[in-house]
This record gives C-alpha cells, structure tokens and sequence, in this order.
C-alpha cells in the first residue's frame, strides 16, 4: 500500500475524526518490523541527502505541525539520523520578535528556505499565523483568513524556482497527548519540558482541531502537499514520514556532478 493514502487531496475537505491516529496501513506486522524498515529508509535518505548536496540543484523544504507532544523534534531526530548537518538544517518558528513582528509575517518565515542543494525542517513554520492566532484571536478573522490565499501563493513561487515542499501533520489523539504530558510530569529528565500553559493550550483542542481541517482542506496543493501522519506509535510516524521523503527524493532522478576531466591517470604520491 502507498503512503499516498495519507496525502491530503488539493480542494478536500478534511475532517481530523475520520483519520485514524493509530493507523498501520503501511506496516501491519508491528513495531519490530517498522523499525527495520525506517532503519532502511534511514540509510537511503542519507545517500540521498548527499546526492542533493553534490548536485546543488534542488531544495527540499519540509514542514511540520502538529498538536503540543505530537513528535516534531522525536520525528527530526530519527528521521533524519546519518544525514549531514551541512546539508540539513531546521529553522523552529517561536514568539516573533520586534524585527519580525516590524514586517509582515512571511518575512521571517522566507529567510530561511532552503538554498541549492539543501533540506530545511520547519519546526512549526508559516502555519501558525493561522493556527494559533486563530485559536487565540490575536488578529481580526478577516485578517487570517486572507492568509491561506497569500500561504498558497508563497509556496507555489516557492516551488516554481525550484523548492520541492513536504508538509506533514503529525496527528495524534486527545488521550495520547494526555499520556505524554503526564509522561513529561512522572520523569524528572523530562519535567523542563511542561509548562501549566500545556493545559490551557490542551483545553483548546476542538479549537486546533478545526483551525488544523481548515489548514489541511484550503492548502494542500500539487506544488505543496499536506500529509496526515497517524502519530500515536511514534515509529510509525517515523516510517511514514521517511517513506514519503525517499520516495519523493527519489523522483527528483538527480545525478552527481561529472567529474573534471582525465583523472584515470592520476596517482597520489
């Protein structure tokens, strides 16, 4: 089975209950089984990852959002294991500060889409300028609600110079975020990670939930799809997430440079 029933259509309306945050349609033998398959994927995204490096050609924007405890920085660490820091980098998208907040909010977001020959994980991204300040009413609804039109049109100039754009909501349950928080309060290595405002934030979560359809149904689109990723077994989050990258990587068909001309007859001395 293809990941690509994950892939949210361009013009569907999405409806967060009807996809199951415990899905195994890409590895119904378990965990076990995952695991060495994402350790494959592993050792392709790394081969590949180099290979977009040498070529200098393409980009390879990835987006991630997902509910508080929904795996951004777990999926960054082992998705991403063995690539090269050169060639990798992740932009996370806090409280904007006095500079950005003096421009528009896409500002501080296109500085840091990636170069030539780059990937570049957002850690939350552009998307919270209609998440969170929808949820929390920071701005006029006839404010954010222009915002998915100049989103849409920001990741089409995007990919028409070249960005090839991923974007992944990492979907969890109500009772498994319950779990992880109450996780982060049992271990004390963990504790720095909880703040009370976790739980204010949590009593929004029919609110999230309908900002996060409205953001899945208006803007996934052919140049920038959005993936539901079932993430309440974080290996399988982690298999799907690697599945989608090799695959698209993998569809670029890029070559590494040519070499200089003459070098059969070189020897080092």
């Amino acid at each position: 089975m293809s990941h690509e029933i994950y892939r949210v259509g361009p013009g569907s309306e999405v409806d967060l209950t009807r996809h199951d945050p415990r899905d195994l349609a890409l590895c119904a033998a378990g965990k076990r089984e995952g695991r060495r398959l994402t350790g494959e994927l592993n050792a392709e995204l790394e081969a590949l990852q180099e290979l977009l490096w040498a070529e200098g050609w393409h980009k390879l924007l990835v987006v991630l959002q997902a509910m508080d405890t929904g795996g951004k920085d777990g999926t960054i660490r082992h998705v991403f294991d063995g690539t090269n820091p050169q060639g990798v980098k992740v932009a996370s998208f806090k409280r904007p500060t006095a500079e950005e907040l003096a421009h528009d909010y896409l500002w501080r977001v296109h500085r840091h889409a990636p170069g030539s020959g780059e990937i570049v994980i957002f850690n939350r991204s552009h998307y919270e300028d209609v998440l969170v300040v929808r949820v929390h009413e920071l701005v006029p609804a006839a404010t954010w609600s222009r915002r998915y039109d100049h989103i849409n049109d920001f990741e089409r100039r995007l990919a028409d110079e070249g960005t090839t754009i991923l974007k992944f909501f990492l979907h969890i349950s109500k009772e498994e975020q319950r779990e992880r928080l109450q996780a982060r309060l049992a271990e004390p290595d963990k504790r720095w990670k909880f703040a009370r405002g976790d739980l204010a934030e949590r009593a929004r979560w029919d609110d999230y939930r309908a900002a996060y359809e409205a953001v899945l149904s208006r803007t996934s689109t052919p140049w920038a799809p959005w993936y539901v990723v079932p993430a309440d077994r974080k290996w399988y989050r982690n298999l799907v997430v690697s599945r989608v990258l090799v695959d698209t990587l993998k569809e670029l068909d890029m070559r590494f440079p040519e070499a200089e001309v003459g070098l059969d007859d070189v020897v080092i001395e």
